[in-house]
């Protein structure tokens, strides 16, 4: 029953599609999007903050569990996204569409913050920009929320940092106030991605990745 409900979910979800995300369908993935589609169990629609791994990387290694998963510093715009089998050109074409019509910016780290006392993460100082990212992306796929919609239809962009149940609070708490003395952290977005992988380690690959607008430096992989 649940294979055919997610087959049902799955025609229908193409057959929303407009005529040239129709058409792109037929087209065939690349071999780089196949191989990170292959054996995967979700995907993830993020920003990446290469800058800001020379500061947190090892602390992310051993705190983050998603960082064993192979996934670099982020911020998510939609976690989880579409099923692995969902993915294809149309939708990534798709992607493409909304992306291209929304504009790079930059991006301040500035400040680090915590989810109850569970998660410690870094703030960026204006995170009105990946909200625009999240409602785009949602708008356009309104079948896949943030989360699964388990913390409301705008939860807040954050970078991971770490996480309570992988450490003492004391260690944590050292983390924070080492990251803090090397902030803020300094990046130009103008390139979103598309992950897939597993909860198993270093499974998470790019799919393909969608330039912003107004960013010339920036080439989809697809």
């Amino acid at each position: 029953m649940d294979e055919l409900t997610e087959q049902a979910r799955t025609d229908q979800a193409r057959a929303d599609r407009s005529p040239d995300q129709q058409d792109a369908a037929f087209q065939p993935l690349d071999e780089a999007a196949c191989r990170a589609l292959a054996g995967a169990t979700e995907t993830a629609v993020l920003v990446l903050v290469p800058e800001a791994d020379p500061v947190i990387g090892d602390h992310r290694l051993q705190f983050d569990v998603s960082a064993s998963w192979g996934v670099p510093a982020h911020v998510a715009v939609v976690y989880p996204f579409v099923p692995p089998n969902q993915v294809d050109q149309g939708l990534l074409t798709g992607l493409r569409r909304v992306l291209a019509g929304l504009p790079a910016f930059d991006c301040v780290l500035d400040h680090t913050a915590w989810f109850g006392e569970e998660v410690l993460w870094l703030a960026p100082a204006d995170d009105e920009p990946f909200r625009r990212l999240t409602e785009a992306v949602v708008a356009a796929f309104p079948d896949h929320p943030p989360y699964r919609g388990a913390h409301g239809a705008d939860p807040k962009p954050h970078l991971s940092l770490a996480e309570r149940r992988l450490g003492d609070e004391a260690g944590l708490r050292r983390v924070e106030e080492t990251i803090t003395g090397q902030l803020p952290i300094r990046s130009r977005i103008g390139t979103v991605s598309l992950f897939a992988g597993t909860r198993e380690p270093d499974s998470w690959h790019v799919v393909a990745e969608f330039p912003l607008a107004d960013d010339p430096g920036s080439a989809s992989s697809t």
